[in-house]
């Protein structure tokens, strides 16, 4: 496969795998347990299958002493992820919360360029404020008139966009740093120590909380099933192979689908009658997504040429 190709592999992994996040608040929200609880169930049975995951495919490899300390970073990043964003969910709804998370894009931008040497161009800024535009336009409403709880889960998903850059960098970082060495440490076993480590935390957290545990019904167990199985495992597993091989910023832009999604799913499932100006605002941000997106595939194929 050339590199040509491998990029494009890598850009459609990745939007697949925004796709399948862009449903996960919707179930969260439907399992109608506490957000912390539901964080927990999350990334338990995500680490359950994930280990039987690496188990069976590759087996477990050695890390290095710099690789634990560098996966302790999206461990940490995630737990804060889950713990701000399920609330915020709770708050302001899946699709507006899902939107604030994605504010990880601006994070990520100045990520690349202060840790990875990567450059920006004046292109793809515009196409970040115009994807952002759209998704105000989409979700906006006005500040001032919010009661207090509401502008509390607005500060919340933002919160959890700085997490989670944080966490998607981590990641990528401890990707390279198990990567060093003889044996190949597959990703899933990366993402495996990931999330029983953030299962610990959020366990620790609810405990503190005194939130219940027990999820109340089978539908609950398939909900919190399909949200570990799909929208964190696979889903993790398609981004987090595709961001090696794609630079940090526009990893971080093609993320965007995800509130994209979730805004949709609110429509078919939530009954949300979408205005001309969320119409128009869907419009604009896939438009910014495309500006952006095609000025880092020119810049990367003129840098190897």
């Amino acid at each position: 496969m050339s590199p040509a190709q491998s990029r494009q592999a890598a850009t459609l992994e990745l939007l697949a795998g925004a796709a399948l996040i862009g449903s996960n608040g919707l179930m969260v929200r439907l399992t109608g347990m506490p957000p912390t609880t539901v964080g927990f169930w999350r990334m338990l049975l995500s680490g359950v299958l994930l280990a039987a995951l690496v188990q069976v495919r590759h087996g477990w490899q050695p890390l290095s002493r710099k690789a634990w300390w560098w996966i302790a970073v999206p461990v940490v990043a995630f737990t804060l992820d889950l713990w701000a964003w399920h609330r915020s969910i709770l708050l302001v709804g899946p699709g507006l919360a899902t939107l604030l998370a994605n504010t990880q894009v601006f994070f990520m931008a100045l990520a690349g360029v202060l840790l990875f040497g990567e450059r920006l161009g004046l292109r793809f800024v515009a196409g970040v404020l115009l994807a952002f535009f759209g998704l105000w336009l989409l979700l906006g409403a006005d500040w001032a008139g919010l009661p207090a709880q509401y502008r509390w889960g607005v500060w919340l998903g933002l919160g959890a966009g700085l997490a989670y850059a944080v966490y998607n960098v981590g990641i990528k970082r401890s990707q390279f740093e198990a990567a060093i060495g003889k044996a190949r440490v597959p990703i899933e076993q990366v993402l495996c120590i990931a999330a029983f480590g953030s299962a610990l935390c959020l366990g620790l957290i609810g405990g503190a909380e005194g939130e219940a545990f027990a999820p109340p019904s089978l539908q609950t167990w398939g909900l919190l099933l399909a949200l570990a199985a799909v929208g964190h495992c696979l889903s993790w597993i398609l981004i987090s192979r595709s961001m090696v091989a794609l630079p940090v910023a526009l990893a971080g832009l093609l993320l965007l689908a995800q509130p994209i999604v979730a805004y949709l799913l609110d429509m078919l499932v939530l009954d949300l009658i979408p205005t001309p100006r969320q119409w128009a605002g869907l419009a604009v941000s896939l438009a910014g997504i495309f500006v952006a997106g095609m000025k880092l595939r020119q810049e990367r194929a003129a840098q190897e040429a």
